[in-house]
C-alpha cells in the first residue's frame, strides 16, 4: 500500500531548536549543578516516591506535580527539566548559571520572568552506578511519543520500556569497536562507551546525533563518531565491529509517518535487513543484538522466516516475548501517535489503512522479540529460535553470552565426550515435584531457575537424579553407572539415551561443565 492512501494529517511544528554542543564549559558546569541538587536517578526516587516515580512512565505527571510544589533546588530541576514548567528566572538562577545555559541554548525566556528548558533531561543511572543523563526532545521523556501526542517527523524519544531492554540483553565484555545503528538518543552508545574503546553512532536523523552529542557530552562521556545515514550506509568501506547494536524503527506500518518508529519499507523488511546486513561487518566472535518486529504470514512457519534472516556464518538465538494480533498492533501504535485523540474519522481511516497492509500481505499477527547474533568459524552455525513470554531477570547480558559459550561446548564434545565430562548443577535451581497428594511417586519432576531466563524444564527420574549428585566430583558416566546399579537398568542403554537429555541441560543452563577438572 502507498502512503498516499492514508488521510493527509496537519503539518506539526517542528522541534524546538536544541541547545549547542559546541559549548563545553556550559555543559560541563550544568552536569556539575545538576549533581550538586541530586538531580539524579536516586535523588528523583527519594523526592517522588515510588508512586509518583512510576507514574512518570505512564505520562501521568501529576502526583511528580504535586510532589514538587517546594523551592528546593532538585525540586526546581525536575519542574524544569522533566516536566517542562516554566521557572522563575531569579529561583534557576540559583541554582544554574542561567545566563549561560540561555545563551548556549538549554534554556529559554518564557514570559517576562521565567525561563523554560528546550529538551527534555532524565536522570538516568548507569549499571556501575554512573549518574548519566539522557537528553530527548519535549515531552519525550516522559511516557514516550504518547506523552505528547506527537506527530513531529524529527521528534527523539527518551528513554523507553525498548531502550532499557536493549540495554539490559547487550553483552558487555570489553571490546575495541562497537556501532550504535539508529542512535536516537543516545542510550545505547552511552552504555557501549564503558566497554567499547571506539564508539561509532548512525542515525537518518541529523537532529538525533545532535541530542545523542549532548547526552554523551552532559553524562561526561567521550563523544562517540556521530554519523548520518540510514542503517549501515554511513559504515566506511572495510570497517568492522566487534559488537552491533540498534533499536532500529521497526514498526510494521502503512508509511513512513514518523522517524522514530517507522521504517519506511514493506512489512518487516526493515528488520530483515538490519539483521541480514549486520553479518559482515562483525569481527569473529562479535555479537549483533537488536530488537525488532516480524510478521505472522498465514500459510508460514514464523520460526523458518527469522531462520531465513540469520546471515551466513553466524550463530543467532531469537526469543520472541509477545505476539499481538493485526488489531492490537495497530491500536497500539495509533495510541503511540495520540491519533485516538483526534477526528473520529481520520482515526478510522487510518486504522483501515493498517488493516488493509495486513490483508493485503496475509499477515495475522507481529511478533516482537530479541535478535543476538553472533560471528563464528564453525562450519555448522546454530540457530536457536523460541517462544519465550515469561519473566525474565535483567540485565541479561551474561547469559546471553554463557548461551553462546554454551554452543561452543556442545559444538565441541559429542555424546562420548559428555559421559567423560565433570558437570556442575548451576547456583539457584531448585526442584519441583508434581503429582497427586499421597503418591508414591511424583508424575513429573520440573527443574527451575530462579535467575536469567527463569527457565523451567521436565525431566524423568533419571535426570533428576543426575542432577541432583552433579557437583563436578564424578564424570557424567560414572554417575549413570551408580543410577543403573540403584534401578535395576542396563548401564550400557543408560549411557545411550542419557547424553541427549544431558545436552539439553546444559543447552538450557542448568548444568555447566565443571572447570575444576
Amino acid at each position: 500500500m502507498s502512503t498516499s492512501s492514508l488521510p493527509t494529517l496537519p503539518a506539526a511544528p517542528a522541534p524546538a531548536p536544541a541547545p549547542a554542543p559546541g559549548r563545553p564549559d556550559v555543559t560541563a558546569r550544568l552536569r556539575d549543578d545538576l549533581l550538586g541538587a541530586s538531580f539524579t536517578a536516586d535523588g528523583l526516587l527519594e523526592l517522588l516516591g515510588a508512586p509518583a516515580y512510576a507514574a512518570l512512565a505512564r505520562s501521568e505527571t501529576v502526583p511528580a506535580l504535586r510532589a514538587t510544589r517546594g523551592d528546593t533546588p532538585l525540586e526546581v530541576l525536575v519542574r524544569l527539566f522533566l516536566l517542562q514548567q516554566p521557572v522563575p528566572h531569579a529561583r534557576v538562577a540559583d541554582v544554574l548559571p542561567v545566563e549561560a545555559c540561555l545563551e548556549s541554548g538549554w534554556l529559554v525566556r518564557a514570559g517576562a520572568d521565567e525561563v523554560a528548558a528546550t529538551v527534555d533531561v532524565r536522570p538516568y543511572g548507569g549499571p556501575g552506578g554512573e549518574d548519566w543523563f539522557i537528553v530527548s526532545d519535549l515531552g519525550c521523556a516522559v511516557g514516550g511519543a504518547s506523552g505528547i501526542g506527537s506527530r513531529e517527523e524529527g521528534v527523539v524519544l527518551g528513554v523507553g520500556g525498548a531502550s532499557t531492554t536493549l540495554a539490559g540483553i547487550t553483552v558487555r565484555t570489553p571490546v575495541s569497536s562497537a556501532l550504535d545503528v539508529g542512535t536516537g538518543s543516545g542510550i545505547q552508545a552511552l552504555h557501549a562507551a564503558q566497554h567499547a574503546t571506539r564508539v561509532t553512532a548512525t542515525d537518518l536523523n541529523p537532529r538525533a546525533l545532535h541530542i545523542t552529542a549532548l547526552t554523551l557530552a552532559l553524562s561526561g562521556v567521550p563523544a562517540a563518531d556521530l554519523r548520518e545515514g540510514s542503517l549501515f550506509e554511513p559504515v566506511k568501506q572495510g570497517e568492522t565491529y566487534d559488537l552491533i547494536v540498534s533499536n532500529p524503527p521497526f514498526v510494521i506500518s502503512p508509511g513512513a509517518r514518523l522517524t522514530y518508529r517507522d521504517g519506511g519499507m514493506g512489512g518487516d523488511d526493515l528488520c530483515r535487513s538490519v539483521v541480514q546486513g549486520a553479518g559482515e561487518l562483525l569481527n569473529e566472535g562479535g555479537f549483533a543484538q537488536f530488537l525488532a518486529n516480524w510478521q505472522h504470514v498465514a500459510g508460514e512457519d514464523w520460526q523458518d522466516r527469522l531462520r531465513s534472516w540469520v546471515p551466513r556464518g553466524c550463530d543467532a538465538w531469537i526469543v520472541q516475548r509477545e505476539v499481538q494480533d493485526v488489531t492490537q498492533y495497530a491500536e497500539l501504535w495509533l495510541r503511540d501517535a495520540g491519533d485516538h485523540r483526534g477526528d473520529p474519522a481520520e482515526y478510522q481511516a487510518l486504522y483501515d489503512a493498517w488493516l488493509d497492509e495486513f490483508e493485503a500481505r496475509k499477515v495475522r499477527a507481529v511478533g516482537f522479540g530479541w535478535i543476538t547474533l553472533r560471528r563464528t568459524g564453525s562450519a555448522e552455525p546454530s540457530i536457536t529460535v523460541e517462544e519465550w513470554p515469561h519473566p525474565v531477570e535483567q540485565p541479561l547480558g551474561d547469559t546471553v553470552r554463557a548461551h553462546f559459550e554454551r554452543l561452543d561446548y556442545l559444538r565441541a564434545n559429542d555424546d562420548a565426550a559428555l559421559l567423560e565430562a565433570h558437570f556442575t548443577l548451576v547456583p539457584e535451581i531448585v526442584q519441583e515435584q508434581v503429582g497427586l497428594p499421597g503418591a508414591d511417586d511424583p508424575e513429573h519432576v520440573v527443574l527451575r531457575q530462579h535467575r536469567g531466563m527463569r527457565r523451567a524444564t521436565k525431566v524423568d527420574t533419571v535426570g533428576a537424579g543426575f542432577v541432583g549428585v552433579c557437583d563436578g566430583s564424578l564424570s557424567a558416566g560414572r554417575i549413570l553407572d551408580a543410577i543403573a546399579q540403584l534401578m535395576d537398568e542396563d548401564p550400557v542403554m543408560l549411557r545411550d539415551r542419557t547424553p541427549a537429555q544431558i545436552r539439553l541441560l546444559v543447552e538450557q543452563g542448568f548444568l555447566e561443565p565443571s572447570r575444576s577438572v
